[in-house]
Formats: C-alpha cells, structure tokens, sequence
C-alpha cells in the first residue's frame, strides 16, 4: 500500500497551484485526524481533506459525484464539495476541497452528556432516508470500498485467521457461531445506498445532537447490514431498541449487522498490543455486548 507523508506545506502547495484564489487562506492540521484520510482547515470556512495512500485514492471521484446528488435528500448535514484537486508532482492522487461543517466528532463526546435515544432515532432517519435515493448508476459495492455492502463470506478467512490470534482472549466459540449465522443468511431485496463506514468517527455532534454525517467514502450500493454495527458498537439498551424499531428492516439483515460487529470488533482487538488498555477493554466489552444480544 503506497503511503506518504502529507503537511500544512505540501498542502499550501497544492492549494498555491490549483486553487490560487483561495492561496491567501491558512492552512492548518485538523486536530484530530482519521485514518484513510488527511484533513486541514482552509481559512475558517473550508476543508482540505487528502487520501493518505493509494488504497484511498479511488474514493475522492466517487464522493465528488455522488454527494452533491444525496444531499437534497438527506436531512442532516454531508460533505458538501467545492473543489477537486488532482494528481501533482508532490502528490499523486486526487483530493477534495469541502464546506466546513461544525461539530464534535462523536467519538470525542462524553456519551453521559448525550440523549441516546434522539440519536439513535437520527441515525435511524438517516438510513432510512439513504435507502429511498433513486440507485440508478450508483457504483456498486466493492474494491474501492472495502466489500461493505457485499457478502460477509468475503471476510470469512479473515475473520478465522483474527479469530486464531485472539483465541485466549474471547469465547471463539460464540463468535464463531454469530459468524456462521450471518453467512447463512442473505440480502434478498434491491441493493440500497449504504454509507459504508458508519462509526463515531464520522458522525459529528452539535447541541447535543447529530449535526452531521461525514466521510462517505465508503459509499455504495449493496445490502446496508454493514451500517448497523453502531447497534452494538455505541448504543445501550433502550437506545438500541429505539435505533431498530426505527429501521424496516429484517431479521436476517439484523444477524448480517451481528456478523459485520464482531468481524470489527475482533480485527480491533488483534490490533492492539497492550492488554491493559482502555481501548483493549472497551473493544472485549463490545464484544460481549455483540455475544449477549
């Protein structure tokens, strides 16, 4: 995987060559920066926002497409973009220039400070209205987004060999079952818009609210199991209700969510080499949440 190194200058840079009307702007890091992407401020209004290796890349054209056609959709906030870079002799892929959108990435957030049960019913109204856009030419699920939306059988030498790894540290057994249950069943209906990577991650909070979804490079057409896994990840056990009572959807779509929660939650665990961290424990505690419901 082809990586590089990506600075406030090398973005100056760029912004100097492509976009000069807004070269006079600073240039700053995002304090808290994602993993498949590098993010800076552009003055106080706009976002600069650069995959960080080739494994990204593909990602850039498709949200410049589609995201301006989801929008008018969707109630809550989404990228909006206002410029595409290209390929340069320091950087060799494609890259965005956003609006910047306020908020708090909720990850950041103390969960006791939030309403739950009005986030969970957000989240769900955001996926409901993902799965009424019109599909017609929307890239399908695949490569560029990691399979999300596909068959879980993609992930099933993967999930065996983590499962290996992390075999004195959780009950394999049961995860091994809650994995086979979600092979067994399948997406039998039209493929639905599927954000692709719904974590805390990307959901930015405001007021105590969701203000935004962000990060749709993930997006594709598929079975949208993969954007339930907050159920498990996130929620407690009356937002969790709350967020599933909200949503139409199956219960075999329901038990493909399960299995795309504890392929993630133990590639998560393989990851981490200190056993006596909070986020080792926070991740063997959201297994046990996936095990136990």
């Amino acid at each position: 995987m082809e990586s590089m190194e990506i600075t406030p200058l090398l973005v100056k840079r760029l912004i100097e060559l492509q976009f000069p009307e807004y070269s006079r702007l600073e240039v700053n890091s995002v304090s808290t920066q994602g993993h498949d992407n590098r993010m800076f401020r552009l003055g106080n209004d706009l976002l600069v926002r650069l995959p960080s290796s080739s494994a990204y890349a593909s990602k850039v054209q498709i949200e410049q497409e589609w995201l301006p056609k989801l929008s008018s959709h969707i109630s809550l906030d989404i990228p909006e973009p206002i410029g595409l870079g290209t390929p340069a002799s320091e950087y060799p892929w494609h890259w965005s220039v956003y609006r910047w959108i306020e908020g708090e990435s909720l990850n950041l957030v103390v969960k006791e400070s939030l309403d739950l049960n009005k986030i969970a019913k957000q989240l769900a109204n955001f996926i409901n209205e993902l799965h009424l856009i019109d599909i017609d030419k929307a890239p399908e699920a695949g490569k560029h987004n990691f399979y999300r939306g596909c068959p879980l059988d993609v992930y099933n030498d993967n999930h065996k060999e983590n499962l290996n790894k992390i075999q004195n540290q959780i009950n394999t057994k049961k995860a091994l079952d809650i994995w086979q249950e979600s092979l067994d069943s399948k997406w039998h209906k039209d493929p639905v818009w599927i954000h692709g990577d719904l974590a805390v991650g990307n959901i930015l909070i405001k007021n105590k609210k969701i203000n935004a979804i962000i990060d749709f490079g993930g997006m594709a057409i598929g079975d949208p199991a993969c954007d339930l896994v907050l159920y498990w990840n996130f929620f407690n056990e009356e937002s969790r209700s709350i967020f599933k009572s909200n949503l139409n959807l199956d219960q075999e779509t329901w038990s493909r969510a399960r299995g795309w929660a504890i392929w993630k939650a133990c590639y998560e665990l393989t990851q981490i080499t200190d056993k006596k961290s909070q986020n080792y424990l926070n991740w063997l505690n959201i297994i046990n949440n996936i095990q136990s419901n």
